[in-house]
Parts: structure tokens; sequence; C-alpha cells
């Protein structure tokens, strides 16, 4: 996977801003904007998520298939999809992205992220779990941005992990986060607090995403999760996700 320019990047969080999780983006685009320093701008997990040309080696128009499936003890399981459409740009480069994000009830109304070169459905993701987060906590959800931007820039925890797509074995970045851990705000939702985020990442599968899951751990050791949501392309092997509970 090749790394964005600075400018594009820049150009690509500034965007962003406008549309798709405004707390990460206004940040970055900052940061992208500050003079040199010689020092590292970004986190290692903050290149591999947002700062990598996922997009870069597909010739649109394409269309990628995400299935997406929650479970747990706190609401209803249900199961459903996310379908990525890619379409060339003004300048036949790839891609605009705009996505069917799940259905009925549960469907997130999103605009088409232009231009993109890391895989848009990574801010689809975060964006509904943002949401969901303020729907079940009543919180603001720009604290939820700023706790998930915050731990991907000094949290994060990259290894790399052996998966499998189409029946073949792949290698590919596994990131986890811990939003919540420190957050001096939890106690005013301290049952949801203990949540995890996994982000799998690799150059082996179309879009670069393998897939993308949260795990919000009950209180109770040795009891089901509160929830998870998982998200995988299609032909992807799901991961055991159980190492997450008190990790």
């Amino acid at each position: 996977m090749r790394p964005l320019p600075r400018s594009t990047f820049a150009a690509r969080l500034a965007l962003l801003a406008a549309t798709l999780l405004p707390a990460l983006a206004s940040t970055a685009h900052a940061q992208s904007s500050a003079p040199e320093t010689g020092k590292q701008d970004y986190s290692e997990a903050e290149r591999i998520i947002f700062m990598t040309e996922h997009l870069g080696t597909l010739q649109p128009p394409q269309t990628l298939a995400y299935r997406f499936n929650r479970h747990g003890s706190l609401e209803a399981d249900f199961e459903d999809r996310v379908t990525l459409r890619l379409s060339p740009t003004t300048a036949g480069a790839c891609c605009n992205g705009e996505a069917d994000f799940l259905s009925a009830e549960h469907r997130l109304a999103l605009p088409q992220v232009e231009d993109a070169r890391a895989n848009p459905v990574i801010l689809y993701f975060l964006e509904h779990d943002v949401r969901d987060m303020s729907r079940l906590t009543k919180g603001q959800q720009n604290h939820f941005r700023k706790r998930i931007r915050m731990a991907i820039y000094q949290g994060a925890r990259v290894e790399e992990r052996a998966l499998e797509y189409l029946g073949r074995p792949i290698t590919a970045r596994e990131v986890v986060i811990d939003p919540y851990a420190d957050d001096p705000n939890r106690a005013r939702f301290e049952q949801y607090a203990d949540k995890q985020y996994v982000f799998w990442l690799s150059d082996a599968v179309p879009g670069g995403v393998f897939g993308i899951a949260s795990r919000m751990n009950a209180k109770e050791a040795g009891a089901e999760p509160l929830m998870v949501e998982e998200m995988y392309l299609e032909g992807a092997t799901p991961p055991d996700l159980s190492a997450l509970a008190r990790r």
C-alpha cells in the first residue's frame, strides 16, 4: 500500500471535515498544515488507517461488498450488508465512493466521498459507531469522535496478523484501540465504556480493508459481551474476537 502524499492527504481531510468525522478530520488537517519540524506528525496507526491509498490498485467502476452483523446481550441481533460503489473521478482516476450502509431501520445515510484514496468504508463504519454511542449514552457525538481520534493517535496497538481471504492465507496489519479506557468522562457512560475496536488492513484484499469490529464487554467476568459489531469484506473469514475480552 502506498502512503498518501502530504498535500493529497490535507486536501482529503479538508473535504472530510465538512462531512464525516469532523473532529478527526479538522484536527488531522491542522496537523498536516503545520510547519515542518522534522518530527513524525502521525502515529503508525493513523498512517495505516487513514493515510494509505487502499484504493490505489482498483479500476473503477467497481463495487465492494461487506457483511455486517451485530450480536450481544444489549439489543436484538441482526445481520445486514454494506455496499461500497466506486466510480471514476472527473479526471478518470479512482475513486469517488458512495455506500449503502445497512438497510431498513438500521440504514445510515452518508454523503459521497469524492476523490477517495483511503477506503471510505472505514469512516462510514466509525460514523455509524459514533452515532450509535450517542444514541445509547445520550452523549455528544463529538466526544466519541475525539476519543477515537486520540486513541488512534497515541494509544493504538499494531501488529501483524495471519488471516484468511477466499480460502487462502494472507497477512494483515491489526490495529486495536480502547478509546474509553482512560476517558475522564467515562463515569457518565460506565456501562458502555469497556469497548474496543479492531481494524484489519491488507493490500492482499480489494480496497485494503479486510474488516473492522468493535466489542463492548460486560462488567461481569465471563459474561456475554453487551454488543459486538463486525464488518468483513465478502470472502473474508472472520477472526476470533474472544481475545478482546478483558484484553
